[in-house]
């Protein structure tokens, strides 16, 4: 009799066996093709940068940090839902290309390459996106409160110490890759929407730090920073003295690259490699078939 079809989630060995079939399928696609998905992806998730900073523009007064923090989280998910439905290659969801690799059916060099092309894609695809919202003037919105919020975003994040941005990356982007994997469990775009919100949302609140999404939050205030030289900025805006582009790519930058390649890849992909993949692993057997009536 032939098998029914059934909306019902794949279950976690599943998903794990799935997962190792998608990355497999990301390194056959041709350099250009890798990376103008990747530059997609850059603008995707600047876009999420953009609605979570309008999000939560003037509203900390009225709803507290929690629930601002909240706000900007459930906002910036626009970012990632955009990228798995929408299709784009993303540098910290192709961290999970280390399953494949674990398991010998992709090359180390395979993995290098993807993920060179990719990260270069995400940078060209969010600094064109930031450069483009400057000269759009979002930032003046809100007689200049978006702008302010803007420098007040990337000022704090090029002010962490290495080891901050490390440990932030690597919880960013285990909750990212995590997001992605329970996208490969849905059936439908409407499961995996919701597979996306809580662990993006979480990211976002609890202030962890993401290298594409940086890509767009620091150049944006930096683009703000030289183009309002001299102006006087309302109460509460820092004095940007950490927003330099060699703060920016040093500290920053850096830092949280290497967090959320340890993440994703180690905390995420390796871990589930080796509950799920492993060679030496053998499954446990099914459950015993009862017997009723003399039929099994």
């Amino acid at each position: 009799m032939p098998e029914l079809p059934t909306l019902d989630s794949l279950l976690p060995p599943a998903v794990a066996t799935k997962a190792e079939f998608v990355a497999v399928q990301k390194t056959h696609l041709d350099t250009l093709s890798i990376f103008l998905l990747a530059i997609l992806a850059g603008a995707f998730i600047a876009l999420g940068g953009m609605f979570s900073t309008a999000a939560v523009t003037g509203v900390s007064q009225q709803l507290g940090y929690g629930l601002t923090k909240l706000l900007g989280g459930l906002a910036f998910c626009l970012g990632l839902i955009l990228v798995v439905v929408g299709g784009a290659e993303l540098f910290t969801g192709n961290n999970l290309l280390i399953i494949p690799v674990a398991g010998r059916r992709l090359l180390l060099r395979h993995l290098t390459q993807n993920w060179l092309v990719v990260y270069f894609g995400n940078f060209v695809g969010a600094m064109a996106t930031a450069y483009l919202v400057y000269l759009a003037q979002w930032h003046q919105a809100g007689d200049w409160a978006i702008g302010a919020m803007a420098l007040k975003i990337a000022n704090a994040k090029c002010g962490l110490d290495f080891i901050p941005a490390l440990v932030r990356g690597i919880y960013c982007n285990a909750l990212v890759c995590l997001a992605v994997w329970l996208t490969y469990s849905c059936r439908t775009t409407g499961d995996k929407i919701l597979a996306i919100l809580f662990p993006i949302t979480a990211f976002v609140a609890l202030e962890m730090e993401h290298c594409v999404a940086n890509m767009y939050f620091v150049p944006l205030a930096l683009f703000i920073k030289s183009g309002t030289a001299g102006m006087i900025w309302p109460q509460g805006v820092p004095a940007m003295d950490n927003l330099t582009w060699g703060k920016f790519l040093v500290d920053n930058l850096i830092p949280v690259t290497i967090g959320n390649i340890i993440g994703g890849s180690g905390f995420v992909g390796g871990m589930y490699w080796l509950v799920y993949l492993r060679p030496s692993r053998h499954p446990p057997e099914g459950p015993p078939q009862l017997e009723s009536n003399g039929r099994k």
